[in-house]
């Protein structure tokens, strides 16, 4: 039966729906599409009623001025006191309505992205709880730049930037960021002004810093893209932890090797292959890294070692007395001259020592307690030759304590019997562990 014709004959949303095999819900939809359509033809204005129309201006003037921010919530009492007695959740309707409204007028158009090969280097910082990951996309051929730290300090970021661009090959000419805490010094007429720290980063490599706007992340989504997908990919599937920074970095080059090598959905390039057209673009490395925040300046002991949280670090030799510099990363410790790294050790517990034997020419020896003659019989009986200094040595760790009267008779003997039979007398006392003149 139609339904339209059954509420007309029962004047009732919920017998009309009995009747038809329905809900009442639907019959009400459509008896008012009805009285809608009969409303237009007889030239009339087919608006539906609703109990939020008499606040609609209200709604709509507090939706313009807070750009469309404004929840039902804290609108509900300014509705309630202009005369609205309807549910709160039939007014959440209303606002909702007048924000769509309202955005549909206000969007803000955007173009795409086109970008100049060498031009732009995007970065960020992600996090998964304690673990932080730096994310860098180099902007016209899209190669993909990963690293893992446990804090955001402007050091970890910098020295994050440096190692991507010594990755990539080259320096391109901006480096586009948000307005990061930690390299933003202030805000003067909406214009970033970079920390000192960061300037003598950025005039070291011989690029320029740049800020987005405030407010304004759809500016960087190249590089906001990348951090979601190495979250989704990598941190999660992987299960990475803060407690293995290194483990991490390992996982997240291999990582982003993998993903540089397969084809771009956007350039249907490969990322890789792209970069090797943009590298000669790019600026030219500095000879020297960047020396970033704070610097632990040592000088190298006699025993070739420096210093560091109470425990000891080898270096080569030909820097005893120098002063190096260290930098310690990732629970490593990299000892550097010059500009050059000239040792690198894990990071130790306090009063431990890490040694490298390459730095000393070769493994330690073992310990060697010469012979030195210094009497007139110690000196003869020495000039007998090796099996001399091993008699005396060996008569010593037996604990003769006659071995200096021994040595006069001894040294008697070589011309009563000869030099050769004493040699062999002796290699034979040796050899038995016999110790004593009178049983050679």
């Amino acid at each position: 039966m139609d339904m339209h014709a059954a509420y007309q004959e029962v004047g009732s949303f919920r017998a009309a729906a009995q009747i038809c095999g329905t809900t009442d819900k639907t019959v009400k939809r459509v008896v008012e599409a009805a009285r809608r359509a009969e409303a237009l033809g007889n030239g009339g204005d087919a608006t539906v009623a609703h109990n939020y129309d008499p606040v609609r201006a209200i709604v709509a003037e507090r939706v313009a001025r807070t750009s469309g921010r404004i929840s039902a919530k804290r609108l509900l009492p300014v509705a309630v006191a202009a005369g609205y007695s309807g549910s709160a959740r039939n007014f959440r309707r209303a606002v909702a309505d007048a924000k769509a409204e309202w955005r549909h007028t206000h969007h803000r158009g955007r173009r795409p992205g086109v970008w100049a090969p060498g031009d732009m280097l995007v970065f960020d910082w992600g996090e998964i709880g304690p673990l932080f990951v730096f994310c860098a996309v180099l902007a016209w051929s899209r190669f993909r730049f990963v690293f893992f730290a446990d804090n955001l300090r402007a050091d970890t970021t910098m020295a994050a930037l440096a190692l991507c661009m010594e990755t990539i090959g080259g320096v391109p000419k901006t480096l586009l960021t948000d307005r990061m805490g930690c390299l933003k010094a202030g805000t003067v007429a909406g214009l970033v002004i970079p920390t000192p720290d960061y300037v003598r980063f950025v005039t070291h490599y011989g690029t320029r810093p740049d800020f987005c706007q405030g407010a304004d992340p759809e500016s960087k989504g190249i590089v906001e893209a990348l951090v979601g997908y190495v979250k989704s990919d990598l941190m999660i599937p992987e299960e990475l932890s803060v407690s293995d920074l290194k483990g991490a970095n390992e996982k997240g080059a291999a990582w982003y090797t993998e993903v540089n090598a397969q084809v771009h959905s956007e350039i249907a390039a490969v990322p890789a292959e792209r970069l090797v057209l943009e590298r000669p673009l790019l600026g030219a490395l500095p000879s020297l890294r960047a020396r970033i925040g704070r610097v632990a300046m040592r000088k190298v002991d006699r025993l070739s070692c420096v210093r560091f949280g109470s425990a000891r670090y080898s270096v080569p030799m030909v820097h005893i007395g120098r002063e190096v510099e260290l930098r310690v990363a990732d629970g490593t410790v990299m000892i550097v001259f010059l500009g050059e790294i000239i040792a690198e050790h894990a990071l130790v517990a306090p009063g431990e020592t890490s040694v490298s034997d390459e730095h000393y020419g070769g493994a330690r020896p073992a310990p060697d307690r010469a012979v030195r003659p210094k009497t007139r019989d110690e000196v003869a009986f020495v000039a007998l030759g090796p099996v001399a200094a091993a008699f005396i040595k060996g008569a010593a760790a037996r604990g003769v304590t006659t071995l200096a009267a021994d040595l006069a008779e001894l040294c008697a003997m070589e011309a009563a019997h000869g030099r050769t039979e004493l040699i062999a007398a002796l290699e034979r006392a040796v050899e038995f562990g016999r110790f004593r003149a009178h049983v050679v």
